[in-house]
Formats: structure tokens, C-alpha cells, sequence
């Protein structure tokens, strides 16, 4: 199996309580009951973002890192590039199944206060 964005997006679409919107101009999946996206484009070619904990991406990275990257920018943050090329799409696709459970878990966020 080959995963791309088409096919990213299709399995997340499928999971529970999931919609597709946008999240920093750039196409997205959210969790529809709290807004959150936890799966979204990147900027980084053959990337894509996954919202996930800050102990899973640090044991990603540690244990798979051709698969699991970041750049600074991500760094402290709760976002995880994955790649499209992985050796072990099965594992991609039950992490994009982890983030959308942790996702699902948090709350909505807070609005923010118009300058």
C-alpha cells in the first residue's frame, strides 16, 4: 500500500466524529464535535502534519524517524510530520487513528480575543 493524500485523508475521513475543513490555509481533518484538526498539509514536500502527544512523537522520532520528522518549527509543539514514502504504511495509518483519539479527548478551543 501506498499512502499519498488522497488516501491519508479517505482513512481519516472514516473514522468517527470527522470532517474535512482547513487549518492554516491549508486543507484539513478535524475532530466536528471540538474543531481540532489533527491531520492537515504541509508545507514540507511528501509530508504530511499529525497532531499528536509530545511523549508518542518523541518515541516516533526516536523509533522511526525516516517515517517521523520534524523541523524546528514543530519543535515544543504538539505536531508530528509523517511521510508519504513510509516502509510501514499500517503503522501511519493506526497513528492517524491514535491522534484522532487524542484529539477527540481535548477540549474545544478557547475563542480568541479580536484585537
Amino acid at each position: 500500500m501506498s499512502l499519498d493524500w488522497n488516501s491519508v485523508t479517505a482513512f481519516a475521513l472514516g473514522l468517527p466524529d470527522t470532517e474535512l475543513s482547513t487549518s492554516y490555509g491549508k486543507p484539513a481533518i478535524k475532530v466536528a464535535s471540538n474543531g481540532r484538526a489533527f491531520l492537515h498539509g504541509s508545507r514540507e514536500e511528501g509530508s504530511f502534519v499529525l497532531a499528536i502527544d509530545q511523549d508518542t512523537k518523541e518515541m516516533l522520532i526516536e523509533t522511526d524517524p525516516e517515517t517521523f520528522w520534524q523541523t524546528p518549527h514543530y519543535h515544543g509543539w504538539p505536531g508530528l510530520l509523517v511521510r508519504y514514502g513510509s516502509p510501514d504504511p499500517e503503522r501511519v495509518l493506526a497513528m492517524i487513528e491514535r491522534s484522532r483519539d487524542w484529539t477527540a479527548a481535548r477540549p474545544r478551543p478557547k475563542p480568541r480575543k479580536k484585537a
